[in-house]
């Protein structure tokens, strides 16, 4: 059973929080404190907790005389992993995908022509290392070690960039592919040649190459948009 073993503060908000953001409970629909603690048999401190956090990610809004109003899509935080992976687990999916890869393509090449600039070597040394381990797992259905190497790469890419604003959009980069992943929008083994052109990523961010790093960085992200064009049409 989904959700078995949490405490309840968790169990609560991680059914309720797809409920929001799959539509079930539509923009303009009032959650009832009292509904609440009687459908999920918890106390009405466990319910306000869960509340205070769905305010934080601008799902819902409290209301005096009027309850736990849901809030239309513009005002979530969109940014938030967890709404995030909320939505990549409802039926709109594909239209998530391809927003966030949208996104991927703007920012991640500007910030690997960055690193390419000033990584420091201890970054080139963590590029290198996870772009071997991409290699290493992309063979043989080693999805989830590949993922974990995947992440780490563009996470050190973004960091790397020196710049604290792409440095933050770490956390969705990571929602964005371990979704792809969990949710099967991935070939059962990586594309080869993205993963080539991650290897050629850290060889251009090593030798202070800007234009490569950020022109490969672009054809890894344009390659996930045709990726998601077969997978998620």
């Amino acid at each position: 059973m989904e959700n078995q073993g949490q405490g309840p503060h968790a169990r609560v908000l991680e059914s309720l929080g797809p409920a929001i953001t799959s539509g079930e409970h539509p923009p303009g629909s009032v959650l009832r404190t009292e509904e609440l603690e009687q459908r999920f048999e918890v106390s009405r401190t466990v319910i306000r907790e869960v509340i205070r956090v769905l305010e934080s990610m601008h799902l819902v809004a409290s209301r005096r005389r009027v309850g736990v109003t849901v809030l239309p899509a513009e005002e979530w935080n969109v940014y938030d992993p967890r709404v995030i992976r909320w939505r990549l687990a409802g039926s709109d999916r594909p239209r998530q995908l391809r927003s966030l890869t949208v996104l991927r393509l703007a920012v991640e090449p500007v910030a690997a022509g960055l690193a390419a600039r000033q990584a420091t070597p201890a970054q080139c040394a963590e590029l290198t290392e996870h772009a071997l381990g991409m290699v290493a797992t992309s063979r043989g259905g080693q999805l989830e070690a590949y993922l974990g190497h995947d992440v780490a790469f563009h996470r050190t890419v973004l960091r790397a960039s020196g710049n604290e604003m792409f440095a933050r959009l770490g956390d969705v980069v990571e929602a964005v592919l371990t979704g792809r992943t969990r949710h099967q929008v991935m070939f059962a083994d990586p594309d080869p040649a993205a993963v080539t052109l991650h290897v050629r990523v850290a060889e251009a961010v090593r030798e202070h190459d800007a234009a490569r790093a950020e022109e490969l960085t672009r054809r890894i992200a344009t390659g996930a948009m045709a990726e998601l064009d077969i997978l998620a049409p």
